[in-house]
């Protein structure tokens, strides 16, 4: 991408888009296309093809998506497929329309296998049964990976897709009834210190392992696979199999010790409370990102500097 590229982020409000739009700027990039849901809604076919044709974007990161935790998509299911359906068509075959150079496809590494090999390389997926918890909005996403081989096969574009880890950051979603477990834990336990409660229930057993990207090093990520050569972006889209990459850390932590980090950095001494009566979801998801590493990118933020990070831009929005 040359800095004067016109690159177009769908979805640049929420938590990844926001990220990429921040990586962009302080990389130097004077061209960055953007729209509010007010401004465009990415629901609207015509309004998005119309969109495309006049501002013809060169690069787009598709980060738009319906995005939430095990009680949202055990809730609203027929909302998350449809509506993470439509956005990701109605924008994949707009880009099509007007010759966008390349693509990026944000999924999550909720399109593998409930019980896939860990880690979990790409080529897991369609191995086996999903996370019955969020099978709608997998199956959605699964599709954007489908559409993206697709295309390139029949009309030569460029699409990759990227599978993140759990991403968390400023502008993710801290409400306790449709959040991940990373903000739903700083929540809670910024609730439990300004209530002076002295324990805190977090969902589940404890024992699920999870791994955990901070946002802004997923932008770095994605800026870095747009940026790579002609010879590397190419080696991504091999005609034989999904244009696919994961993108994370390598290293994962068990549920308790996720809360306990909360718990040290917001300095909450309490007792922490397991309810087992709640779901755990998928046991472990860690994913293999040798391929990432190959290429040549790392992750740069522990775990630990990003829950701080994180706390320090919304402590004062609660």
């Amino acid at each position: 991408m040359k800095k004067d590229s016109r690159i177009y982020i769908a979805g640049h409000r929420g938590l990844v888009g926001s990220a990429i739009r921040r990586g962009l700027e302080q990389g130097g990039y004077t061209n960055i296309l953007t729209r509010t849901r007010d401004e465009l809604d990415l629901l609207d076919t015509a309004s998005v093809t119309q969109f495309f044709a006049e501002t013809k974007p060169e690069y787009v990161f598709l980060a738009a998506a319906k995005v939430g935790g095990i009680l949202a998509n055990s809730t609203y299911p027929a909302d998350f497929i449809r509506d993470n359906l439509v956005i990701q068509s109605n924008i994949i075959e707009s880009a099509r329309k007007v010759d966008v150079a390349r693509l990026l496809f944000l999924g999550s590494s909720c399109i593998y296998p409930r019980l896939a090999p860990q880690p979990m390389p790409e080529s897991s997926l369609l191995t086996g049964p999903l996370e019955p918890t969020n099978r709608p909005y997998a199956l959605a996403k699964i599709a954007g990976i489908e559409m993206c081989w697709s295309y390139n096969r029949q009309y030569g574009t460029r699409y990759l897709a990227a599978m993140p880890t759990n991403i968390y950051g400023p502008n993710d979603n801290f409400d306790l009834n449709t959040s991940h477990v990373l903000p739903a834990l700083i929540r809670k336990t910024f609730e439990a210190i300004k209530a002076g409660a002295r324990e805190i229930t977090v969902w589940g057993t404890g024992t699920p392992r999870r791994e955990l990207l901070y946002s802004s090093d997923l932008a770095e990520a994605c800026i870095f696979l747009m940026n790579l050569d002609e010879a590397g972006f190419q080696s991504l889209l091999v005609e034989d199999s999904p244009p696919l990459i994961n993108i994370g850390t390598g290293e994962d932590v068990t549920v308790r010790e996720l809360a306990e980090t909360v718990a040290r950095v917001l300095g909450f001494s309490g007792q922490l409370v397991f309810d087992i009566t709640k779901p755990d979801g998928t046991p472990r998801k860690l994913m293999d990102v040798s391929r990432l590493h190959k290429l040549g990118w790392h992750h740069t933020t522990s775990l630990e500097q990003g829950i701080g990070l994180t706390w320090d831009a919304v402590r004062n929005t609660f």
